[in-house]
């Protein structure tokens, strides 16, 4: 019994606290040393719990009197702030990198300079966020959450198929403790049939928890063609082909639920 929880407490507590320090900027969790091996595992429930928080304090500012552009404004702001706009910075440069040609690709994806490329894709996908948050309103709490769980467990899609390139000295590369994806998405998995469970049950209405399910079979397809798209032309994955995956895969489902409404 003192070895299973040896292991748990080595392989999942500790590696839950890498992945709470690595993709959050919240406090260290107290007693826990961290270990940074297996953390992508935790980060399409991390994912999930990000998203709620913005969803509440959409909500939360709603129901006292705040505009719906001030409550788009202040829920997009508080996911850079709890990110630190880890994904954000992925995304710049990595299109930065694809339109600067097959040669100079990672040398423009290690300038710490943003080119216009990065620019543009950041501000393109802010817009598309506000508006589709200020089409989605109120239904927020359902998909902003599963946005951000199909998100980041896209990178698993992506981990598992690519060879890991890096033009830093010192980085961390998820595919050295990789255990496959069957292991690596099993805690993710668990979490989102939890909560398929949980919506079809508390869900009155038909025509969201048929939109919800949708939105579900959408992020499946989602998450592994966008990772396959990325990763075929930088030729592998890194830090921010991984970024740049979790904001397109999440941007993308939010126009498709937009859509749908």
């Amino acid at each position: 019994m003192e070895s299973n929880f040896y292991l748990i407490k080595k392989y999942l507590i500790r590696n839950f606290a890498g992945s709470w320090i690595f993709y959050t900027t919240f406090p260290k969790i107290p007693l826990i040393n961290p270990e940074f091996k297996n953390i992508a595992q935790f980060a399409p429930t991390l994912g999930f719990f990000i998203g709620t928080i913005q969803s509440y304090i959409f909500i939360f500012l709603r129901s006292n009197s705040w505009s719906i552009y001030a409550s788009t404004l202040i829920c997009l702001a508080s996911g850079y702030l709890i990110t630190g706009g880890l994904h954000l910075d992925g995304l710049m440069d990595t299109f930065d990198g694809i339109f600067a040609g097959k040669k100079k690709r990672l040398k423009a994806m290690k300038d710490s300079k943003v080119g216009s490329f990065g620019v543009q894709s950041l501000v393109f996908i802010t817009l598309i966020q506000i508006a589709c948050i200020l089409k989605i309103q109120n239904q927020i709490i359902i998909v902003l959450p599963i946005c951000l769980f199909w998100g980041r467990f896209s990178n698993l899609f992506f981990i598992e198929k690519f060879k890991y390139i890096s033009y830093k000295n010192k980085s961390i590369s998820h595919k050295k403790s990789w255990n496959g994806l069957k292991k690596e998405s099993l805690i993710s998995i668990i979490f989102l049939l939890i909560f398929i469970a949980y919506q079809l049950v508390s869900v009155t209405s038909q025509a969201i928890l048929i939109k919800f399910l949708f939105l579900i079979l959408i992020g499946i397809f989602l998450s592994f063609s966008i990772p396959n798209m990325l990763g075929n032309k930088i030729g592998g994955f890194n830090g921010d082909a991984c970024g740049a995956s979790v904001v397109l895969v999440e941007s993308a489902m939010l126009f498709m639920y937009a859509i749908l409404l």
